[in-house]
């Protein structure tokens, strides 16, 4: 029971223990059946069209969307939720106190009563740097929800790769999905090495439908990202008229961020707003990202037709085109009923009404963010980008961008700050990442840490006791083919020389 991830806002043990043997029978009332079905498909649990089933599912609205409470006595086992999310959430309580396969197990009396801290609790998966199957997507969805996690924000667009399938503008995958070769080793060494691989991959308009719709049976959101107008060179690759030069470029193969932006004009806002209407019919969630930070303003102020569209808005400076362009998508999305969400940096503080700002600097970003208005998600690249250096190994560790957030860091995050956010989420950077197994070593097992900070409302245990409760929690993760950094890990030597910490970019190179 103690190793419970992430731990219930309370646990109340009884004396006695049930005996269960697996399959175990599960039976729901009508709002719960779903979730009796997604449990029923798991290894030890089958459905039971009885109600006096060992396992008994239901909703009782009395009781928070997102909370439950669940009991175990003489009876059986009972979990009411205050809604289908909340059935679900005492359903992974449930799979965490039974073994995997069935096997017959003593659960001990108890009444756990539990709701979320925060509303987003969130992960990015940047799959444009490089792509992960869908199948990886939807495991990587499995390890989200078993940890109570309910956003999945996909990195579908960047400089080095777009995507997602738009039907409309099908050069956006037959050219900007792919890239003629990759980095080997660090992007700051020199000379530039590259493996003379052509890299890429996109999602079809039905593997996005499918992605969505398995996430939603796990109470998931899918935030859909679409850069802009910054991180934009695999989409000017494809369309060369939406960039200011119109010269055809290729698809980025250096990471960092490209000097070629996306052009300011009628015709470039046109064809993002069609691009958005494909993505919204695509993503039914409230919420869609826009990215917005990280622009070079050089080749908007060597652009006549820029610098007479900034003269005509009665912008101070190129700066405020950011602002301007972000803000008419914007537009688009919250006439669609949705909320844009964009990434708040200090040195462009964007203003963007009925936006969720996503500040990643640190405390001072969020703290700007919020007093500028906006509802606030955390992104703190000091504690929640999981693309950074797990320990200060780093002859021996993963090859990583630079950085160092051990697991004790992301346990540690303070999400209180500012008072008011709507959540955190932690970020998964992938130029570093190529395959799957790359991005499970380096999520797990600080997603579970990260989990903990946006779900437990109860005091903070120590994370002496964490690590206790993480350790009997790993064999989950093994069992589920997770292949997670092992604690006190010692990982086989690269051969490629690696950045030195003191060397690791502070700037904003680190978002990605």
């Amino acid at each position: 029971m103690t190793s419970l991830i992430p731990y219930p806002a309370a646990i109340r043990q009884h004396p006695g223990t049930l005996r269960v043997a697996g399959p175990v029978p599960v039976a729901a009332g009508p709002e719960a059946e779903g979730v009796a079905d997604w449990l029923a498909e798991l290894p030890g649990f089958t459905r039971a069209a009885v109600s006096d089933a060992p396992v008994r599912l239901a909703v009782d609205d009395r009781l928070t969307p997102e909370g439950y409470r669940l009991t175990i006595d003489e009876r059986g086992v009972e979990i009411t939720g205050g809604a289908p999310a909340g059935v679900f959430y005492g359903a992974q309580t449930l799979r965490q106190l039974m073994p995997d396969g069935g096997r017959s197990v003593s659960l001990p009396y108890l009444e756990v009563t539990d709701a979320p801290r925060f509303g987003w609790r969130g992960a990015m998966l940047d799959v444009a740097r490089h792509f992960m199957p869908k199948e990886f997507v939807l495991r990587f969805i499995d390890m989200l929800a078993l940890h109570k996690l309910n956003v999945l924000h996909l990195h579908l667009t960047d400089d080095q790769g777009w995507r997602l399938e738009i039907p409309r503008y099908p050069r956006l995958t037959e050219i900007g999905a792919w890239r003629a070769a990759t980095l080997v080793g660090h992007a700051r060494q020199t000379p530039r090495r590259y493996d003379g691989v052509r890299h890429g991959g996109y999602y079809t308009q039905q593997d996005i439908r499918e992605i969505v719709a398995y996430a939603a049976t796990r109470f998931v959101t899918v935030v859909p990202e679409i850069e802009g107008p910054g991180h934009s060179q695999a989409a000017i690759a494809a369309y060369p008229q939406l960039g200011n030069t119109r010269r055809q470029l290729d698809v980025w193969t250096v990471w960092g961020i490209s000097e070629h932006v996306l052009d300011i004009s009628e015709t470039t806002l046109g064809f993002y707003r069609d691009v958005l209407d494909d993505v919204m019919a695509l993503f039914p969630g409230n919420y869609v990202h826009l990215g917005g930070d990280e622009c070079p303003t050089g080749q908007w102020r060597a652009n006549p037709a820029a610098m007479a569209r900034l003269a005509e808005l009665g912008l101070p400076d190129e700066r405020a085109l950011l602002g301007w362009y972000v803000g008419q998508l914007a537009s688009l999305v919250t006439a669609r009923g949705r909320r844009p969400v964009f990434w708040y940096d200090t040195d462009t503080a964007l203003r963007v009404p009925n936006a969720i700002a996503m500040p990643w600097r640190g405390d001072g970003a969020a703290t700007a963010a919020h007093q500028d208005g906006h509802d606030v998600v955390l992104a703190s690249h000091e504690h929640l980008y999981l693309d950074y250096y797990q320990s200060q190994d780093q002859d021996t560790e993963p090859l990583a961008i630079g950085g160092h957030t051990p697991l004790e860091r992301v346990y540690e995050f303070d999400a209180d700050r500012p008072a008011g956010a709507l959540g955190a989420q932690c970020q998964l950077w992938t130029e570093y990442m190529p395959r799957p197994q790359d991005v499970e070593r380096m999520a797990f097992p600080r997603l579970c840490a990260f989990s903990e900070t946006v779900w437990s409302t109860a005091p903070r245990h120590s994370f002496a006791s964490f690590r206790d409760r993480l350790t009997a929690h790993l064999p989950r993760l093994a069992a589920a083919g997770v292949r997670y950094r092992p604690l006190d890990a010692i990982p086989s030597p690269r051969t490629e020389p690696q950045p030195s910490l003191k060397e690791a970019p502070t700037d904003a190179h680190l978002r990605g």
